[in-house]
């Protein structure tokens, strides 16, 4: 990373990150003196310029008998300074199997895991297919180091969804133009409900 020699470098820096968003941390380049010392600005500039994506929403899930989940609240991810890719909203009552993980990495790579927030937020790009597949795939891949999974499982699991995860995708397409929807109206209160029996309900979802 290049010195940052003067003041005045230091300010548009801080500039730069605020225009980005950078949240909070921002503030503390307004409220700080920038230091003199290039050297010392790199170091305390690195981490806002390298910030991590922002996951927002804590996990508030319903579940059917047949293993198919859904939200009760909404959940956010938001890429960070070095990261691509849009910022996503997961609304309540979208209904999820929680990782679009193709069956037969399951022995190894279950649904649920620490990836679950991002393997929704993937579950729902993969349904509303608003951007590329492969799109999907790296929010998937930068919403596990945002919620620090291992390098060596989250490497897994990207590799798991980009060799096998154009079936899912192909399936969802099918399932929506089958009028399928995804995002429930009205909630279950019966436990022994079956996401199968409950999405032939009259009314009971919406369209995304």
């Amino acid at each position: 990373m290049k010195h940052f020699n003067t003041r005045r470098q230091v300010l548009r820096a801080g500039g730069l990150v605020l225009a980005l968003g950078a949240g909070t941390l921002t503030q503390k380049l307004r409220a700080e003196e920038p230091y003199s010392d290039p050297k010392a600005a790199d170091c305390w500039l690195l981490p806002l310029l390298h910030a991590p994506g922002a996951v927002a929403g804590a996990l508030h899930m319903g579940r059917f008998r047949d293993r198919v989940y859904y939200l009760d609240k909404e959940i956010k991810w938001s890429p960070g300074l070095d990261q691509d890719g849009p910022a996503v909203v997961v609304p309540a009552g979208f209904v999820t199997d929680l990782a679009s993980i193709p069956r037969v990495f399951w022995s190894v790579l279950p649904t649920d895991g620490a990836y679950t927030f991002p393997a929704i937020v993937h579950d729902y790009l993969y349904w509303v297919q608003k951007y590329p597949r492969e799109t999907a795939d790296i929010v998937f891949r930068y919403g596990m180091d945002d919620m620090k999974v291992s390098s060596a499982v989250a490497a897994m699991i990207y590799a798991a969804v980009r060799t096998g995860g154009g079936s899912a995708w192909a399936d969802n397409t099918r399932r929506k133009q089958n009028g399928e929807m995804r995002l429930l109206r009205e909630f279950p209160d019966n436990p022994t409900t079956t996401w199968a029996e409950w999405k032939q309900r009259q009314g009971c979802c919406a369209a995304i």
